[in-house]
C-alpha cells in the first residue's frame, strides 16, 4: 500500500476501549479512518478533562456536545454521534456512561445548496485546466489534474474515488473503471465515454510505464496518491482563472459540486432525449454508487430547479419521484 493508515495513539484513560471500538468497527466492515480521527478529538477532550472511568458523567458528556464557537451544526452533530457510538459501546461491555440522547442534537436542516455547473463553466474550467503549468511544489499536476478533473465530471466520481483508483483498475479495452471500495464499502464498474478513453489511454501509454498494477492512477512524488491539498488548491487557482466566484467556506463551488453537475446534466440530457427518467433513475443511482435511490432523486428536484421553464413538465411526469424540497 502506498497510502498506509496511520496508527492513532489514544492516551486518555479509555484509550484501550476507544481502541477495542475501533478495531469492531472495521471488523464489521466499516473503514473508519476519517471517524477514527474525530475519536482522536474525543480523546484529546477525555484526557484534558481529567477523565479515569469509563463511565463517563453527564456533565461531562454535556460539555462534549456543547456547540463550539465557529462550529457548524454538521461538525456538532457529528462529534455528538461519536460520543454516542463510543458510549453504546461501553455500555456493552458492562460500564454505565451518560449516554447522550436526542436532545443534545441540534436541530434544523443543512440549508448548503450543491454548485451546478453551467455547461459553458465546465468547458472553460477544462480549457484552463490544460494551461496548467508545472509546479515545484506538485511535481506532474498540469499532466494529471487535467484528467483527473474530467474523471470528477464525466464519471461523476467523488474525490476520494478518483484519488484512489490504481492503474490495475482502468479497463481500456472495455472502456471501464473499477471503483474498489467506495461509500459504504462497495465496488462498482463505471462505463467512461469514448473521448475520455482515448485521454486515459494516452495518459497510460506516456505515465505508466515500468510501474505495477497497484500503483495509483495519480501518483504524488512519495508513490501514494495525489495529495488533497494540491487538489484543491488547484481548483480555487482554476475557478479565479476561470473567473468563477467562490462563496467562501461551506459556499462552494466545491470539488465534489463536479458528482452533483454530472447528475443533474445526465438528467437534463435524458429528459431531453425523451428518457423515462423514472426507468433511468436507479441506472443513475447504480452508477453513482448510492444505495437507495433517494440521494439519486434529489437530483430530480436540482433539476427543476435549475431549468425552471421544465419545472411543470417534470412535476406531470415524474412528480411522484420527485422530492419536496426540505423548509428549514
Amino acid at each position: 500500500m502506498h497510502e498506509r493508515e496511520r496508527q492513532i495513539g489514544y492516551l486518555s484513560a479509555l484509550a484501550p476501549y476507544l481502541h477495542q471500538f475501533v478495531e469492531e468497527k472495521r471488523v464489521l466492515g466499516y473503514r473508519y479512518h476519517s471517524q477514527a480521527r474525530w475519536l482522536g478529538a474525543f480523546d484529546r477532550f477525555l484526557l484534558e478533562q481529567g477523565a479515569t472511568t469509563p463511565d463517563l458523567s453527564k456533565d461531562l458528556i454535556g460539555a462534549w456536545a456543547r456547540r463550539r464557537p465557529h462550529e457548524g451544526v454538521a461538525t456538532q452533530r457529528n462529534r455528538i454521534y461519536t460520543a454516542r457510538q463510543v458510549c453504546l459501546f461501553l455500555m456493552r461491555r458492562g460500564f454505565s456512561p451518560y449516554l447522550p440522547g436526542r436532545h443534545l442534537t441540534p436541530k434544523g436542516h443543512s440549508s448548503f445548496v450543491p454548485y451546478i455547473f453551467a455547461q459553458e463553466q465546465v468547458s472553460r474550467f477544462l480549457a484552463a485546466a490544460d494551461q496548467l503549468r508545472p509546479s515545484p511544489h506538485s511535481p506532474g499536476r498540469e499532466v494529471m489534474l487535467p484528467l483527473f478533473f474530467r474523471l470528477l465530471y464525466g464519471c461523476g466520481l467523488r474525490v476520494g474515488e478518483a484519488r484512489h483508483l490504481q492503474i490495475r483498475d482502468v479497463d481500456l479495452v472495455g472502456g471501464l473503471l473499477t471503483i474498489r471500495e467506495g461509500k459504504f464499502r462497495k465496488d462498482r464498474l463505471v462505463p467512461v465515454a469514448p473521448s475520455l478513453a482515448t485521454r486515459l489511454r494516452g495518459y497510460l501509454a506516456t505515465h505508466a510505464r515500468g510501474k505495477r498494477p497497484d500503483d495509483p492512477l495519480f501518483a504524488a512524488p512519495d508513490g501514494g496518491p495525489f495529495a488533497p491539498q494540491t487538489i484543491d488548491c488547484s481548483f480555487r487557482q482554476l475557478l479565479r482563472a476561470c473567473r468563477i466566484s467562490h462563496g467562501g467556506r461551506g459556499q462552494g463551488p466545491r470539488i465534489h459540486d463536479f458528482r452533483h453537475t454530472f447528475a443533474v446534466h445526465r438528467l437534463m440530457r435524458w429528459y431531453r432525449e425523451g428518457v423515462d427518467l423514472g426507468v433511468a433513475l436507479p441506472v443513475l443511482a447504480t452508477y453513482l454508487g448510492h444505495v437507495s435511490l433517494s440521494g439519486t432523486q434529489r437530483y430530480l428536484r436540482l433539476t427543476a430547479e435549475m431549468y425552471p421553464d421544465l419545472i411543470a413538465a417534470l412535476q406531470a411526469r415524474f412528480g411522484e419521484v420527485i422530492p419536496r424540497k426540505e423548509r428549514p
